[in-house]
Parts: structure tokens; C-alpha cells; sequence
């Protein structure tokens, strides 16, 4: 064999090592999710609660997310290559509204790309709430698990401390709202109607059934069912809040 066939045949080994090492970095390695504060195309810290609602999003999907402000368990504050870094960014349209979802990981390579999000709605607040739930269609089409089989290495060697078990997010305070609310449907989801009748609510479909992106105008969160009951949970002074509704479909 001459030397340029032999070097031919060692630049496509490396190549194949390349593209094998690259092809087994998948969100499914990643338990950890990271949200900043601010996206790059809003003003202010979680404007629109765009930010908050992308952790709860992730959570929905299986991931043990948070915000980068927050506390971090010890295995991910000594090393930030076993967390996934959230991104969402905007493509501007005419008429329209397009987000969509990037994950990656701590040398900036984007692991996962999802589906671009898109709402045709006209105030903000819904747009960017319709399109950010679009934009987790793909995601939760993906079917996320986690596999600790294989470890993001950090770039330099780390001392870690034992990590320690992070549990999902327990609601700080739970009440009821025995209020009778009306869901009247629309293109997007429902609108809550109480007896008065005035709007109290408005929830945005998701992929997933039976939850929805719910904003009762002071609050932005999700509101879901479990065991035949609903229930709105939301974030308030960076602490879970959940309230039991009784919701007529």
C-alpha cells in the first residue's frame, strides 16, 4: 500500500471515529437541563414568562431542568458539561411568529434542533406563548429518556462531590379555586369563563394531551390533569405554586 493510499484510509478512519463519537451525543445522555434568564431576542428577564415556561416545558418532557440563577445540585455546579444548555431562538415573519428550541452542550455544539414553533397570533403574549408550545412538539415527539450509560466529560478534570439526588419539584403551596370555571373552545385551546361570565384564563394546546400553557393574566404556568382533577401550577417568587381547579369541558 502506498503512503497516500495509507493516508487516505487513516483520514476516513478518523473520520468515521468523528462522526461515530458525534452520533452518540444525544439529549437522551443528558439528565440536566439548563434555562438562562433571558433569551437573546427579548428585553427583559423572562419577558412574556418565556423563560420560566421553557423550564416547566422541559420538565413536562422528563428532563430535571433549571434556571441558571437557581442553585444547581453539586454534580452540575462542578461541571457543567453534564447539563444541556436551553436556547430559544426567533426568525422574524412576516405576519407571523417562529420560535424554535436549541440544546447544547457546554462547547456550544448544538445537540438537539427541534421543529420551528409558529403562531399567526397578533398580541405578544399569546404568539410567543403558541409558538414556544409548537416549538416542544418535536421535542416531546422524541420520546426523551434518560441514559446514564455514557457521561459528558468536562473539558479540564474536575473534582465533583458525590452527586446528590435532585427530586422533581414539589409544589410550596397548594389551594383550591372551587369556582366553577367554563372552557369555551377557540383555534388554540380554551378560554376560561367563571359565572359572571368574565374570562379568568386562557389555555394554549400542547402536544400533549390534557396539558396546556395557561396565563390567567397575573401568572403564567401549566395547567394539567391528574387522577380526574385539575390543576395550574406556576412559579411565584421563584417558588412552585399549584392550585386545584374545577374546569367544565
Amino acid at each position: 500500500m502506498t503512503k497516500i493510499h495509507t493516508k487516505i484510509v487513516a483520514l476516513l478512519l478518523a473520520m468515521s471515529f468523528a462522526i461515530t463519537a458525534h452520533s452518540q451525543n444525544t439529549i437522551n445522555n443528558y439528565k440536566y437541563v439548563l434555562v438562562p434568564d433571558r433569551f437573546d431576542f427579548l428585553k427583559t428577564d423572562d419577558q412574556y414568562g418565556l423563560n420560566m415556561r421553557t423550564k416547566l416545558l422541559l420538565q413536562q418532557v422528563g428532563f430535571t431542568a433549571f434556571m441558571t440563577s437557581e442553585a444547581l445540585p453539586a454534580e452540575v455546579a462542578d461541571n457543567k458539561c453534564k447539563a444541556l444548555k436551553a436556547e430559544v431562538v426567533e426568525k422574524k415573519k412576516f405576519l407571523s411568529t417562529g420560535l424554535t428550541l436549541l440544546l447544547k452542550d457546554c462547547q456550544g455544539t448544538i445537540v438537539y434542533k427541534g421543529e420551528e414553533g409558529k403562531s399567526r397570533e397578533k398580541e405578544w403574549q399569546a404568539a410567543y406563548s403558541e409558538a414556544l408550545a409548537n416549538a416542544f412538539t418535536s421535542l416531546n415527539a422524541a420520546q426523551y429518556k434518560y441514559d446514564g450509560t455514557t457521561v459528558p466529560q468536562a473539558t479540564q478534570p474536575t473534582v465533583s462531590a458525590p452527586p446528590a439526588p435532585v427530586a422533581p419539584a414539589q409544589p410550596t403551596t397548594v389551594n383550591e379555586d372551587k369556582n366553577i370555571l367554563y372552557a369555551q373552545a377557540n383555534d388554540n385551546g380554551y378560554q376560561l369563563i367563571d359565572t359572571t361570565p368574565k374570562k379568568v384564563m386562557t389555555l394554549l394546546k400542547t402536544s400533549q394531551q390534557d396539558h396546556f400553557i395557561a396565563d390567567d393574566g397575573a401568572s403564567q404556568g401549566i395547567v394539567f390533569r391528574k387522577n380526574s382533577e385539575w390543576f395550574f401550577e406556576f412559579y411565584k417568587d421563584n417558588k412552585l405554586v399549584s392550585r386545584k381547579l374545577n374546569i367544565k369541558f
